[in-house]
């Protein structure tokens, strides 16, 4: 399966997301170019919709949120995620987010 919006990396996997803070709740909703769109339903202040990106995306892949760091686009609707865990394939991913192949 070829995703692009998740790699497999040394120890992880990284995911490109499209977020879209201030929904009326928090899913993924498919695909947005080469990244998988998330509605958030935290407000884009003082950082709450990044901690709503990180723990959506820990609570999905069942992962502590330590685990999830935003390495790219702290202040930007397109966000570089790493999560490292063993386990994870990005086939395995897109399961956990109901994205098809």
């Amino acid at each position: 399966m070829n995703h692009p919006w998740c790699a497999a990396i040394a120890g992880g996997v990284r995911l490109a997301f499209h977020v879209q803070p201030g929904a009326k709740k928090t899913e993924a909703v498919g695909l947005h170019d080469d990244s998988l769109k998330l509605k958030l339903q935290a407000p884009p202040i003082e950082g709450r919709a990044n901690e709503a990106l990180v723990r959506f995306v820990a609570e999905t892949l069942g992962v502590p949120r330590s685990a999830v760091t935003i390495t790219h686009g702290l202040t930007s609707r397109r966000k570089l995620v790493e999560v490292r865990a063993t386990g994870l394939d990005p086939a395995a991913v897109a399961l956990r987010f109901n994205v098809p192949a």
